[in-house]
Order: C-alpha cells, then structure tokens, then sequence
C-alpha cells in the first residue's frame, strides 16, 4: 500500500527560513533527514518526497460557481505548518507507522499518515 508521511512543525516563517538557509556547514551534510532518505531508498520503499516552503508564502485558490477568489496564504489557520512529505509504499499501516517514527523532526513536529488511494480514472492517464 502507498502512504503519504506528512510532516509538521509549530515553526514561524522566520524560524523555517532561517534553518532553510543556514549555511551548508550548520545543515549536516549527512545529517538525519539524509540519513533518513538514504534507508528509505535503501529499503525499496521511497516513492516520492518534497520539502515545501513555509505556509506564509501559500497562496490559496477557491472556485464557487464561476467566481475564482485567490487569497495569500493557507486555506487554515493552524498552529502547524505543512513542510513536507514522503511518498511511501510498503506491506500496511504498520510498516508505514514504524517508518513515521523513525523520522529526525524537530523537537514538537508531528508527522501524519495517511493511505493513499489507488484505482482512480485519473490516476490511469497518470500511467
């Protein structure tokens, strides 16, 4: 089965900013995301995964009939802020939950898991 791994964090703007352009020698090179990518990959069961900008800099966009409205920022107010995610496929939740608690966040992040569906029409043009 394929689960999404969604990772979260309380962080501010300012704070997600500054870990994201922390100078090369204070991200690790090797530090734990990349460890963690590395046994995902190694272990056949990393799909996809991205790293997403802070939710300040979102842009939401609702239809209602005819009318498009574009607003700045999350469709939510929330207290956490969606990062990024793995893409995942393995045996069942289970699995999927050891991998989630495996995963280096920063103190106070969350990750979520949720299943992916599969069998969709649209998914089909996908390939």
């Amino acid at each position: 089965m394929k689960y999404a791994l969604l990772f979260y964090s309380s962080s501010t703007a300012e704070e997600y900013a500054a870990a994201a352009t922390a100078p090369a020698h204070a991200r690790e090179p090797e530090g734990e995301w990349v460890k963690y990518a590395r046994a995902l990959k190694e272990a056949g069961v990393y799909i996809a995964g991205a790293q997403l900008t802070h939710s300040d800099t979102a842009t939401s966009v609702r239809v209602r009939g005819e009318d498009r409205l574009i607003t700045d920022g999350p469709f939510m107010e929330t207290k956490e802020h969606l990062l990024g995610f793995f893409m995942i496929e393995v045996p069942d939740l289970d699995a999927a939950l050891d991998w989630a608690t495996r995963v280096p966040l920063m103190d106070g992040g969350t990750t979520e898991v949720r299943a992916a569906v599969s069998g969709m029409p649209w998914q089909q043009v996908l390939g």
